[in-house]
């Protein structure tokens, strides 16, 4: 969804808006019922990105994955980081800290949850923040990173208990 003139945080909050992508996968030549077909497939998203996705060769063996793409759990992990840098941004602009750079190393786990089915039960985010000039103290930090998972949509939509470890100094 492209806006020409973003909606502010406010107007998103009391409409609801509409995300849409388009996941496509072919049989191709593969004999499909021996369950030996690939699972690499393409998403495409309104603006234009394609990106080259598969089944994680964690789960289902290359040749049948495609180890070079991007699978379902991985980007499960870069949407919840994705999303906090997003907001952590945001934030630190309006208070006035002016940041450089931003490096997320999100890890995520999958293990059985509590009625014993594999999710993912935990995505731990590890931003690395530099800033020009004035650094906001250890506790403004932490204060930016809680303001900023408050806020993150992803977080608020998912049942994955989301931890924030930010790396200093």
């Amino acid at each position: 969804m492209y806006f020409p003139n973003p909606p502010s945080v406010n107007e998103l909050k009391a409409n609801a808006m509409q995300c849409v992508a388009t996941i496509s996968w072919a049989r191709g030549d593969a004999a499909f019922t021996d369950n030996r077909y690939s699972r690499a497939h393409e998403w495409r998203f309104d603006g234009g990105a394609v990106v080259k996705a598969s089944s994680s060769p964690h789960v289902v063996r290359v040749p049948m994955s495609d180890a070079s793409a991007v699978d379902p759990e991985e980007a499960f992990v870069a949407s919840l980081s994705s999303c906090h840098m997003l907001w952590f941004l945001s934030l630190s602009a309006s208070k006035g800290w002016v940041v450089d750079a931003y490096r997320d190393e999100a890890v995520g786990t999958m293990a059985k949850n509590e009625t014993g089915k594999l999710a993912m039960t935990l995505v731990i985010l590890r931003p690395r923040v530099t800033f020009e000039g004035r650094q906001p103290s250890n506790e403004e930090l932490l204060e930016l990173h809680h303001r900023a998972h408050e806020e993150c949509f992803i977080a608020s939509s998912v049942k994955t208990e989301v931890r924030c470890e930010p790396v200093t100094g």
